[in-house]
C-alpha cells in the first residue's frame, strides 16, 4: 500500500454523487485518520449510504477527490476492497450452513487459503464468542449472535478499515451491549471504523468524531461532546402541560433557558442548570403534569441540525 498522507486512511473533497437532476452527494469535505471511529448520522435519504458506498469502492463518484488507503477507488477499487471488511445492515448469512461454514466459505470467496482460514475463523469466533455455535446452523441464532458473526465475516481478511451499516438496527439492550464490546476491541487493535447509526447513544459510545448530513450535504462535524457543546446547552428540562397546553404556555416560558423547543407532546427548555429552572418554574406556580431534568445529548444535536419533520 502507499504510505499515507497525514495518516489519512480516507480523504475527500468535494465529493459529489448524482443520480441524473438528483444530487444524493453534495460536495462534502472530510478526513478520517488511521485507526478512528469515525460516524455517518443523518435522517433518511442524508446521503449516508451512497457517501458508504463510495468509500467501500462499490459505486463511483461523480465528481471531486476521494482517495481510500491513498488509492482512488475510479483506478484501484479490486486493491482497496480486498483491504476492507464490511458489516451491511442484513446479515445475509446462509441459514442452511453452520456457523463456522459461513466464515469458511466467505474467506474463500476472498481466495484465503485454508492453511490461513483454519486458525483465523478459531480466533474469530473465540473473539465473537461463538465457539460454542460453531457447528449450529445459523438460522438457530438469535439477532444479536448473527450480527456478531457477521462482523468475524467481515473481519476474515483483516481489514484496515471495518465499514458498519447500522451495526445494532433490532438488537435488544444487551446484545447491544455486547456487540460494542467487540468494536471497542477492534478500535483498540488498530482497526479504523466507519459506521452509520440511527441511535444517538451508540454514536456517543462509539465514535471519536462524526459528521451529521442532512440533504447530501455535511451540516456539523466534530467530537460527539465538542458538538454537543457547540449546538446543545449543558442540561434540559422537559415539561408536559398536557397536548393542547403545550403552545400556550410556552410564551410563558422563553425567560427561564437559553432556547426553547416546542413539540407536540411536550416542551424542552434548554439550560445551563435544569434542577434551577424547575425549581423556578414551580415556585412560579406553571404546575407541569411532568417534568424531567436530563443532560444534553447528541439527539439534540442531531434533531436541531436535522429538524424533526419524519423523513421516510
Amino acid at each position: 500500500m502507499p504510505s499515507l498522507e497525514n495518516n489519512y486512511v480516507i480523504r475527500a473533497s468535494n465529493l459529489k454523487k448524482s443520480f441524473g437532476d438528483f444530487t444524493a452527494v453534495d460536495g462534502i469535505d472530510f478526513t478520517v485518520t488511521k485507526g478512528e471511529s469515525f460516524g455517518l448520522l443523518g435522517p433518511n435519504g442524508a446521503g449516508k449510504s451512497t457517501t458508504m458506498r463510495m468509500i467501500s469502492a462499490t459505486m463511483e463518484r461523480t465528481s471531486g477527490e476521494l482517495e481510500i488507503l491513498g488509492l482512488d477507488p475510479k483506478q484501484r477499487a479490486p486493491q482497496i476492497r480486498s483491504h476492507l471488511g464490511v458489516v451491511p445492515q442484513q446479515d445475509h448469512l446462509d441459514n442452511e450452513l453452520t456457523v463456522a461454514d459461513n466464515l469458511y466459505i466467505y474467506g474463500r470467496y476472498f481466495g484465503l487459503s485454508r492453511k490461513y482460514l483454519k486458525p483465523k475463523m478459531e480466533e474469530l469466533l473465540d473473539f465473537v464468542q461463538l465457539q460454542e455455535k460453531r457447528n449450529e446452523k445459523t438460522e438457530s441464532l438469535s439477532g444479536g449472535m448473527k450480527r456478531r458473526l457477521t462482523i468475524a465475516r467481515g473481519l476474515i481478511n483483516e481489514p484496515e478499515i471495518l465499514m458498519l451499516d447500522e451495526p445494532t438496527t433490532g438488537l435488544d439492550p444487551q446484545a447491544r451491549h455486547i456487540l460494542w464490546d467487540r468494536l471497542f476491541r477492534l478500535k483498540e487493535d488498530g482497526v479504523t471504523l466507519i459506521l452509520t447509526t440511527h441511535y444517538m447513544d451508540e454514536a456517543e459510545q462509539l465514535c471519536d468524531r462524526l459528521v451529521v448530513m442532512d440533504g447530501g450535504k455535511i451540516m456539523a462535524e466534530g467530537s460527539p461532546s465538542g458538538l454537543i457543546a457547540q449546538y446543545s446547552s449543558k442540561e434540559v428540562l422537559e415539561l408536559r402541560f398536557g397536548s393542547n397546553l403545550n403552545a400556550d404556555m410556552a410564551p410563558k416560558l422563553e425567560a427561564y433557558g437559553d432556547r426553547l423547543e416546542i413539540l407536540p407532546d411536550r416542551i424542552l427548555v434548554y439550560c445551563a442548570d435544569a434542577e434551577a429552572v424547575l425549581e423556578k418554574v414551580n415556585h412560579d406556580g406553571l404546575k407541569p403534569m411532568t417534568s424531567l431534568v436530563r443532560r444534553s445529548s447528541l439527539e439534540d444535536v442531531f434533531l436541531r441540525l436535522t429538524g424533526r419533520t419524519l423523513v421516510e
